[in-house]
């Protein structure tokens, strides 16, 4: 069951008609889900199959609007649906999606060409934020912890959702001005949806990538 939800989609968003050996998939399907009086056994599976990627490859969506923003739409959604064809996602929970990301990019550095520091600082720091704002966090120290602990007995450690990145890219200041551009397109579609017809949307304004520069980033959740 896995393995066919797994399974990319067709270019038309359907599931591949024929299995991993070749044999017809709707043949596959029928081993071990029932049709009824609706629906086939092959177009049951393809609604588990078309929601799953839908779901996954809007996470990624959501997660990499700096990514996004430096390759363009379309090369992102291909780079997305390659990449979770080769990490499904292994995790209860979908904040995990993208903690290859990196390793892929070293793997197949032609889906960030030209761009391939840029794109990988840009994931490292994109996931550090996901780290920082939905990681795993120890009990704070309070005074008295330090007070009643003998000083040879004494640890103390950094949060794990703490990240400090060396980038070569200022990754953070650019990927500010991308939510700045994505939020005022949101307002406005929003604001015309209210005030009248819809109308063409403007071109969105391009944002220049930032230069190489040494940069060193510490990413935490902004209430710390």
């Amino acid at each position: 069951m896995a393995a066919a939800l797994f399974r990319p989609l067709t270019p038309q968003w359907g599931m591949q008609k024929h299995w991993t050996d070749g044999s017809r998939m709707h043949d596959v399907a029928a081993e071990f889900i029932k049709p009824n009086d609706r629906l086939s056994s092959f177009e049951r599976l393809e609604i588990y199959n078309r929601q799953y990627w839908f779901r996954v490859l809007d996470c990624l969506y959501d997660d990499y609007p700096g990514l996004r923003a430096i390759l363009g739409e379309r090369k992102f959604m291909k780079l997305a649906t390659t990449y979770l064809a080769r990490y499904p996602s292994d995790s209860y929970t979908l904040r995990d999606l993208g903690n290859r990301l990196e390793q892929f990019l070293d793997e197949e550095p032609q889906w960030s060409a030209p761009r391939q520091e840029l794109a990988r600082d840009m994931v490292r720091f994109e996931w550090a934020q996901v780290v920082a704002f939905d990681g795993p966090a120890k009990p704070p120290v309070t005074p008295d912890d330090i007070l009643d602990t003998p000083p040879s007995k004494l640890r103390l450690d950094l949060q794990p959702y703490l990240s400090l990145l060396e980038l070569d890219y200022a990754v953070d200041d650019f990927l500010i001005a991308v939510k700045k551009r994505e939020s005022d397109a949101l307002r406005g579609e929003a604001s015309n949806a209210v005030q009248s017809a819809p109308k063409a949307g403007k071109r969105r304004k391009r944002i220049r990538p930032p230069k190489r520069e040494k940069v060193i980033s510490r990413i935490r959740p902004t209430s710390q």
